[in-house]
């Protein structure tokens, strides 16, 4: 957590018992020299919005979903001022629950609606929506993005049938999802895993300064998104047009992508296995959770003989590419960090993971390569029991 936002917090918490909103909001506009748009102030560290109420719950409208998009790239917190207590809350989209008002037109397409208090969710996957919690949870939402939470709002609020389908596994994929570790161990001492790794090294060489150019992008989705279409992407016009956008320096021009919401970036064939490697970036002085992966969609990959599912992480500091490493989706260390986001999923859905950042920066530093077999299968289990 920036020291900022520390401040803010101990600031907030030092005015207990004020009880009033409109003068607590002008002492901190004044000692933080906040912008104010309409109800909420805002730097580059947070956004925040008062509110009050006599209890700590609260169903006060708190913003529009289309406001809190332009503020969603930071954390955005809502002061609820009590008589005697003043409570924080981290309100950015992936801890809201669905819009309430004026909403029964929201798409993905048309963003409408606003949020009440009792939409922001007290607890995410165990983790208590608290300040001393504010920096894990915001490392979480940026993984996941307004982007990535806009489906799941849309689904939540207008009941709209999701698009997605939960993998049914049967009793031959269980057999063979179950095998994925013993599969995945055979792999990383293997010849092919040395050809794997040598392909996706050459384009990271290829493409170095480039990389180091869009690592400079701020957003953290088009940063990742840029630099995992450099290396993995197989659209050569694309790639040519955002080599050239980096090279001039001029990031507006960078052309509007989606990449194909597959298992990984990287199809990989080999006699003996068929590989997915997903490609990620690990800005080393960030302090990140990458999103990891859908978990039917790793089921129903590894529901197939001969299946591998790999990360190729490129760790980047601001003047060069730190080490890059191929690291199975079940090296002990990554599977112990991985997160699984159930309350993000639709209903359609087991849901998503992602991986705690600081883990890949000490992989990336230190390879390791270690499969513990039977937490990898019990891991396996838990997932395809949700």
């Amino acid at each position: 957590m920036n020291s900022t936002l520390k401040s803010l917090i101990r600031f907030i918490k030092d005015k207990d018992g004020i009880g009033n909103k409109t003068r607590l909001s002008e002492l901190v506009l004044d000692k933080y020299n906040l912008v104010k748009d309409r109800k909420v102030y805002y730097c580059q560290d947070f956004a925040i919005r008062f509110s009050s109420s006599k209890s700590q719950n609260f169903s006060n409208t708190v913003l529009s979903l289309s406001h809190l998009q332009k503020i969603d790239d930071r954390p955005f917190l809502v002061c609820l001022v009590t008589p005697s207590t003043n409570y924080l809350y981290i309100a950015n989209s992936t801890f809201l629950k669905k819009i309430s008002h004026s909403s029964q037109e929201l798409r993905e397409n048309n963003i409408r609606g606003s949020f009440n208090g009792s939409d922001i969710i007290r607890e995410f996957e165990g983790i208590t929506n608290s300040p001393e919690n504010f920096d894990r949870l915001f490392h979480i939402h940026e993984g996941v993005g307004f982007d990535g939470n806009l489906p799941r709002l849309v689904e939540a609020t207008n009941n709209i049938v999701p698009s997605g389908k939960k993998f049914i596994v049967s009793d031959v994929a269980q057999a063979l999802i179950l095998e994925a570790p013993n599969r995945a161990g055979k792999f990383i001492l293997s010849k092919e895993a040395i050809i794997l790794k040598k392909e996706l090294d050459e384009k990271v060489e290829k493409f170095k300064n480039e990389i180091l150019l869009a690592s400079l992008i701020e957003n953290v989705n088009v940063r990742g998104r840029i630099i995992e279409y450099l290396i993995a992407g197989n659209d050569d016009i694309l790639r040519k047009k955002l080599l050239c956008a980096l090279k001039n320096g001029n990031r507006k021009t960078i052309p509007q992508f989606k990449t194909v919401n597959e298992l990984g970036d990287y199809r990989r064939i080999f006699d003996s296995y068929y590989t997915e490697t997903d490609v990620k970036t690990k800005i080393m002085i960030l302090d990140s959770n990458p999103k990891a992966y859908n978990l039917d969609k790793m089921l129903e990959f590894l529901s197939s003989e001969r299946s591998v599912f790999m990360f190729y992480f490129v760790g980047v500091d601001p003047d060069k590419i730190v080490n890059t490493v191929l690291i199975s989706m079940f090296q002990e260390k990554l599977l112990r960090s991985t997160i699984l986001l159930k309350h993000w999923s639709g209903r359609n859905s087991r849901g998503v993971s992602q991986f705690e950042g600081k883990t890949i920066g000490h992989l990336i530093i230190n390879p390791e390569y270690t499969i513990n077999k039977d937490e990898s299968i019990e891991f396996l289990k838990k997932v395809i029991a949700l």
